[in-house]
C-alpha cells in the first residue's frame, strides 16, 4: 500500500498559549537580520484559503500527490482540468497587508531573506526580492521527460484552445490553485503534452509526497545559518519541509518567533507565538518601527 504524505498534525503535548504581544516581533525586526518563513496563512487575506486553519481546504479536499500524478493519465486529466480553472482565479489574487509589510521590512534592510512555502507569487508581487520559493511556483510548468520549463500562461492558452467552452462552476479554490470539480465536470477535458518533446507536463511545484530539491534545501539552511532570528508567518509547520528550518534555528540558539492564529508544530521551539491575523499584526509592527506599508496592492503582471 502506498504511504500517504503527512497532511495533519495533532499536538502530543501541552503547548504554550498564543499571545497578542507583538513586542518580541518588533524587537527582532528592529535588530535586523530576520529570516522570514511564510506559509499559506499569509495569503488567506488575499482570498486564497489555507490548508489547515479554520475552514481550511483539507477539510474537503485531498491534494494531488506526486505519486498519483505520475501514475495515470486519468489523475493528470483531473488535476489539469481543476488547475486550469483554478488558475484563472488564483492568478488574479493580489498581495495583502501581510505581504506588503514583509516587502516594507525588506526595503528597510531588516530582513536577511524570505523563504516561502507558498506557490502563489504574492511576496514578489508585493515587492519582496530574492524570495526562495521552497515548493516552487504555479506560474511555471516543467516537462517530466525533457525538463523544459515554460510560462503557465502559455499552457493556459494551449489548454483553452484544446478545450473550447470549458466553463464549469467550481465549489472552491485551494492553496495549490486546484479548483473543486466533480468527476463528471472533468470527464471530457483534454490534456496537452510538452511542446518540445511530447512528454508529460507538471506544474513547477513540489507536490505532496515529492521532495524539495536538495540544493534548494541547502540554500535555505545557509540562510538560517546567516540569520539573527527566524520569523514564521502563517504556517502550521505540519510538514518537515518548513519545520526543519525552525529546528535548525532553535538548535543554533537563534530566536524563533511565530505569528499564526492556531498552534503549530514548531511552538515548543519558539520564543513566542502571536495569535493574530497576519495583516493586522505585521502592519502594527511596522507602525511601531515607523515603517510605512503600502496600503493597496498593485496589479499583478
Amino acid at each position: 500500500m502506498r504511504m500517504r504524505p503527512t497532511l495533519s498534525w495533532t499536538p502530543a503535548e501541552d503547548l504554550p498559549p498564543g499571545t497578542t504581544d507583538l513586542e518580541p516581533v518588533a524587537d527582532a525586526l528592529g535588530t535586523g537580520g530576520v529570516l522570514v518563513l511564510s506559509g499559506a496563512g499569509i495569503s488567506t487575506e488575499s482570498g486564497i484559503p489555507d490548508y489547515r486553519g479554520e475552514g481550511g481546504s483539507l477539510s474537503r479536499h485531498t491534494p494531488m500527490t506526486y505519486q498519483d500524478f505520475v501514475a495515470g493519465a486519468q489523475a493528470r486529466r483531473r488535476y489539469w482540468a481543476r488547475s486550469h480553472l483554478g488558475w484563472r482565479t488564483f492568478g488574479r489574487a493580489l498581495p495583502n497587508a501581510g505581504h506588503r509589510a514583509v516587502a516594507a521590512f525588506g526595503r528597510h534592510g531588516l530582513l536577511s531573506g524570505v523563504i516561502t512555502q507558498n506557490v502563489d507569487g504574492l511576496h514578489q508581487a508585493a515587492g519582496s526580492e530574492d524570495v526562495v520559493e521552497l515548493h516552487g511556483a504555479l506560474d511555471r510548468v516543467v516537462c517530466l521527460s525533457c525538463g523544459a520549463r515554460s510560462p503557465r500562461r502559455e499552457l493556459a492558452r494551449r489548454l483553452e484552445e484544446a478545450n473550447p467552452g470549458f466553463e464549469p462552476v467550481a465549489a472552491g479554490i485551494n492553496p495549490d490553485g486546484d479548483a473543486d470539480l466533480t468527476d463528471d465536470q472533468v470527464a471530457g477535458f483534454r490534456v496537452v503534452p510538452c511542446a518540445v518533446c511530447g512528454g508529460i507536463l507538471k506544474p513547477d511545484v513540489v507536490f505532496f509526497g515529492e521532495t524539495v530539491p536538495p540544493q534548494r534545501v541547502e540554500h535555505c539552511r545557509e540562510l538560517v545559518r546567516a540569520a539573527s532570528s527566524l520569523l514564521v508567518l502563517g504556517s502550521s509547520l505540519t510538514v518537515m519541509s518548513g519545520l526543519r528550518f525552525v529546528r535548525q534555528a532553535a538548535q543554533a540558539g537563534k530566536p524563533v518567533l511565530i505569528v499564526n492564529r492556531d498552534p503549530t508544530r514548531g511552538d515548543r521551539h519558539a520564543l513566542t507565538r502571536v495569535a493574530l491575523p497576519l495583516g493586522t499584526a505585521l502592519t502594527a509592527v511596522a507602525d511601531r518601527l515607523g515603517i510605512a506599508v503600502d496600503r493597496e496592492g498593485a496589479p499583478r503582471p
